[in-house]
């Protein structure tokens, strides 16, 4: 006998559509503890080539004890694809509509980072909604180097 396969059961997340979410709600991404490997594939990737994100003895000189990382990896850790959010809203997500970011402390080799998203509101449309989602990412001395906002564009009905 041949048991039964359905693709269904494989979802990380019970699927939920934009009448199901809740302003308050939470998804956390991993931590992750970012490492000079990661400050280099970074530079590899958006050709920033400041010796404030490489050259050690620059950032010495600068006052900082290490390389800074580059606003943009740190915001790229509150990306929504590295946690559950759309696993849960899974084919009513329409697409990353918007991002706003406040970088309020220095990010370095070695700090390990708790980003987060939380839902700050909900805009029904007449199709479509907006999830409002604050972006925040701590790091492992408890701070909060990373303030922001993210949009995403929902159907309002289960596709």
């Amino acid at each position: 006998m041949t048991e039964e396969f359905d693709p269904e059961d494989h979802r990380l997340a019970v699927l939920r559509g934009f009448s199901e979410l809740r302003v308050g709600e939470v998804f956390r991404n991993p931590s992750r503890t970012v490492t000079e490997a990661n400050f280099a594939a970074f530079q590899t990737v958006s050709l920033d080539n400041h010796p404030i994100h490489y050259d050690s003895e620059y950032c010495k000189g600068l006052g900082y004890p290490a390389p800074l990382a580059h606003g943009l990896q740190v915001l790229a850790f509150t990306a929504a694809g590295a946690g559950l959010f759309p696993h849960v809203v899974g084919e009513s997500l329409i697409g990353f509509i918007e991002v706003k970011a406040k970088f309020l402390k220095g990010v370095f080799p070695g700090d390990t980072l708790y980003p987060a998203l939380e839902i700050t509101d909900l805009i029904a449309q007449r199709t479509t909604g907006i999830v409002a989602m604050r972006a925040s990412v701590h790091n492992q001395k408890r701070e909060l180097v990373l303030d922001g906002e993210h949009r995403y564009l929902l159907r309002l009905q289960k596709p």
